[in-house]
C-alpha cells in the first residue's frame, strides 16, 4: 500500500476539485455563482463573482503545494505558504480573465424607448400609417430600424423620434412639408379677407368701363 503524505493528498484534491469546478464555471458562464446566491453571500469583486475567484485560489493553492512538496522537497507549513502564494496568483489570473470576458461581452443592447427624442434620417420612405425604416445612431453605430408616421415621409427626410410602436419607432419630420406649408399660407390668406368685402370686377364677371 502506497503511503501518501496528508499534505500531498490535500494539495491533489484542491487541484482536481478546484480546477475542475473552475473549468465548469467558465464553460457554463458562472452558473455555480447561484450556490453563493442561495447562501445569501453572492457578491462580486470588481464585477467578477466570488465563486470563480475562490475556485482559482483553491486550484492554484493545490498546484503550488504540490510544486513545493514534489519539486522543492519541503513539507507542512512551508508547503502551505508556497501553496497560498500560488493561490493568490490563481486568484489574480482568474480575476483578470473574467474581467476581460465581461468586457468582451459589451454593454446591454439599447431599447427603442431610449431613442425617443433623437433625430434620424428616413432610409425607406414611410407611407402614412404604415412602416418604412430610418437610420439612427446609437451605441456608437448607425442602426436601421422600422418606423411609422402619421403622414407620408419620403426617404432622405430628417425626422424626430417621438415614440415607439411595438419594436418600431414613431417619427415625424423636423420641418413641415413645403406643400403643407403653402396650403396653410393660402388658407391663412383667404381667412384674412374681411367678411362681406365686395368682389372685384373679375369676380363679378363684368366688364370694366374705362
Amino acid at each position: 500500500m502506497i503511503d501518501v503524505p496528508i499534505e500531498d493528498l490535500i494539495f491533489v484534491v484542491c487541484t482536481l476539485v478546484g480546477g475542475g469546478l473552475l473549468l465548469v464555471t467558465v464553460l457554463v458562464d458562472d452558473i455555480l455563482g447561484g450556490v453563493l446566491d442561495a447562501l445569501h453571500i453572492g457578491f462580486d469583486i470588481g464585477g467578477v463573482s466570488l465563486m470563480p475567484l475562490l475556485l482559482g485560489f483553491v486550484s492554484m493553492f493545490g498546484v503550488g503545494g504540490l510544486f513545493a512538496t514534489q519539486v522543492l522537497g519541503v513539507r507542512a507549513s512551508q508547503a502551505a505558504i508556497i501553496g497560498t502564494v500560488g493561490g493568490i496568483i490563481g486568484f489574480l489570473i482568474v480575476f483578470v480573465m473574467f474581467t476581460l470576458l465581461r468586457r468582451s461581452e459589451g454593454s446591454n443592447p439599447f431599447s427603442t424607448s431610449s431613442l425617443v427624442g433623437r433625430q434620424a434620417s428616413v432610409a425607406v420612405g414611410i407611407p402614412a400609417g404604415r412602416f418604412g425604416s430610418v437610420l439612427v445612431k446609437a451605441e456608437g453605430q448607425t442602426h436601421e430600424l422600422s418606423a411609422t408616421a402619421a403622414l407620408d415621409i419620403p426617404s432622405g427626410t430628417a425626422v424626430t423620434i417621438v415614440g415607439t410602436a411595438g419594436i418600431g419607432l414613431v417619427v415625424e419630420p423636423l420641418a413641415r412639408p413645403a406643400a403643407s406649408t403653402a396650403a396653410a399660407q393660402d388658407g391663412g390668406a383667404a381667412d384674412s379677407a374681411p367678411a362681406g368685402t365686395p368682389a372685384g370686377p373679375a369676380d363679378r364677371g363684368g366688364t370694366t368701363v374705362a
